[in-house]
């Protein structure tokens, strides 16, 4: 609703003051403050005051300010969540399984096919063994990371070099850290070479962090307290890849679900007492009474071994009052609107962790083909900007150049640099036949290369062309015709025509 307008502004006494030596003065100064009014009143709704913004305490505090102080119990929280709470578990699920998928496939583009092979072979025996816990491979790595970032909110990776003794294709191996080994106790405002140090991480004068400080242990190892270690080292930051998701300028992430971990809690206490409700009625089934049940009262006539009476309601159980002479079964009382008012907070719920509600919750029943699709393009789209402007540059091409450097200090490259492209895992098309027509269309319209379309299925295109070119050769020279070879068979089954118009032999 918009602000009213406010009412013609009546002469104050100053303006009769000047009104009596200065009529014109006086009226154009009314005239000032009446436009002045009037702008005030066609400033932003949100920024009025009044009964309907009564106790909305707002604060201008920096991102980091407010993460220092929340930071933590949102971090702990969503975990909790994450472990017991099913709605909160299939969110990390889904992004993470949209946004890593199979994972993340590097293919060295130096301009020389020669080296690329070469670094491509030894990319793929080194991220089988990349793993400091020896747990997975590159592609586990990438799921753990993401999925730490979506749950906790930031994750640590730190570079492990290795000795040649080790035995590895690349002496270097890639250890992931919860955000939990960082130092947060660590703070210096102004140490002498004119940097900081703000909650674990050291900055230089110009804001560039040069350092972290990291628990050897993790400080929640409980069971083994009295081992762990709990002084930080310090660590340079070009051995650690700190990978969170920026919603400001802040140097810190949060939970992806934060905005909904009130609600998420709420729906738990909500569907709990909803079953202890549900659970109460079907224990007592009957209730024998007596000509006075208010004075008489109930009395179940189980006891145990010391005659002590069982007070606890079971299924089935039929209650006995002294005296009693008629017996009434119980009612439960039936509930009417649960499943909406479930489907609506699901919504809400599926909004704030900016996910559809059919992957959220699998409910399918509201949708269609199209609406379905209209949904996985949205979501898709914002998986596609987290992979390609947050995990990419910010996790996986790190870790590629620390993976060149090293093969290159082992003696195995000629160039401590190698540039590469990266391919995420293809999205699952809705409709196979109808996504595969329209890239068809728009290959033979001009608007996408073959290229682009292998690619978007997560496929290298080189690897993709130069196994259609064997397979062919295979096919030519054993004189093998399928209808599937668009060389020689038309997309209705039947010979293609030579350029000079003639059939081709069968």
């Amino acid at each position: 609703m918009k602000n009213p307008k406010p009412a013609p502004m009546a002469p104050t006494l100053i303006d009769r003051a000047i009104a009596v030596v200065a009529p014109r003065a006086a009226a154009k100064r009314l005239v000032a403050r009446q436009a002045f009014a009037n702008l005030a009143a066609r400033a932003y709704d949100g920024a009025a005051m009044g009964r309907r913004t009564d106790g909305w305490r707002t604060a201008g505090t920096s991102a980091d300010t407010e993460i220092a102080g929340a930071g933590a119990i949102l971090r702990n929280r969503m975990r909790d969540l994450v472990r017991n709470n099913p709605h909160a578990a299939k969110a990390v699920a889904v992004w993470v399984n949209n946004i890593v998928g199979d994972g993340f496939t590097p293919y060295a583009n130096t301009g020389d096919p020669e080296l690329n092979k070469r670094i491509d072979n030894l990319w793929a025996d080194w991220s089988a063994q990349c793993d400091a816990d020896g747990r997975g491979d590159f592609h586990a790595l990438t799921t753990l990371a993401v999925r730490e970032m979506v749950e906790s909110g930031e994750v640590l990776t730190r570079r492990r070099r290795r000795s040649a003794s080790a035995g590895l294709p690349v002496p270097m191996q890639i250890q992931m850290l919860e955000i939990d080994h960082l130092d947060e106790s660590r703070i210096e405002a102004n140490r002498g070479d004119g940097g900081r140090t703000v909650r674990g991480i050291e900055y230089d004068r110009l804001g560039r962090r040069t350092s972290y400080w990291l628990f050897p242990d993790h400080p929640g190892d409980i069971g083994v307290a009295l081992s762990i270690n709990r002084s930080s080292v310090r660590v340079p930051a070009e051995q650690i890849i700190h990978l969170y998701r920026r919603d400001r300028v802040q140097q810190r992430g949060v939970p992806w679900g934060s905005p909904v971990i009130r609600g998420l809690r709420d729906l738990d206490d909500w569907t709990n007492a909803e079953l202890v409700r549900k659970k109460t009625e079907a224990c007592l089934v009957g209730i024998v009474t007596g000509a006075d049940d208010g004075e008489q009262g109930i009395a179940p006539s189980v006891t145990d071994s010391d005659g002590r009476v069982i007070e606890q309601f079971e299924p089935g159980l039929i209650a006995y009052a002294r005296g009693a002479k008629s017996i009434d079964f119980n009612q439960p009382a039936p509930v009417s609107g649960m499943s909406e008012w479930l489907r609506t907070q699901l919504h809400i719920i599926a909004a704030g962790w900016c996910v559809p509600y059919e992957l959220l919750t699998g409910d399918l029943s509201q949708v269609n083909y199209t609406s379905y699709r209209a949904g996985l393009i949205e979501f898709r789209r914002m998986a596609s900007a987290i992979q390609w402007q947050i995990v990419i540059p910010i996790f996986c091409q790190p870790i590629w150049d620390w993976f060149i450097e090293a093969a290159w200090a082992a003696g195995l490259l000629p160039e401590p640099q190698a540039a590469c492209e990266w391919q995420p895992a293809g999205f699952e098309a809705v409709d196979p036949q109808k996504d595969a027509v329209a890239d068809l269309m728009e290959i033979r319209m001009g608007t996408k290369t073959l290229r682009q379309a292998i690619a978007q299925r997560g496929w290298n295109p080189d690897a993709i062309l130069e196994e259609i070119a064997r397979t062919n050769g295979d096919l030519d020279r054993l004189n093998i015709t399928l209808d599937s070879d668009p060389r020689k068979v038309t997309q209705q089954g039947l010979m293609q025509k030579a350029i000079g118009g003639e059939k081709v032999e069968d």
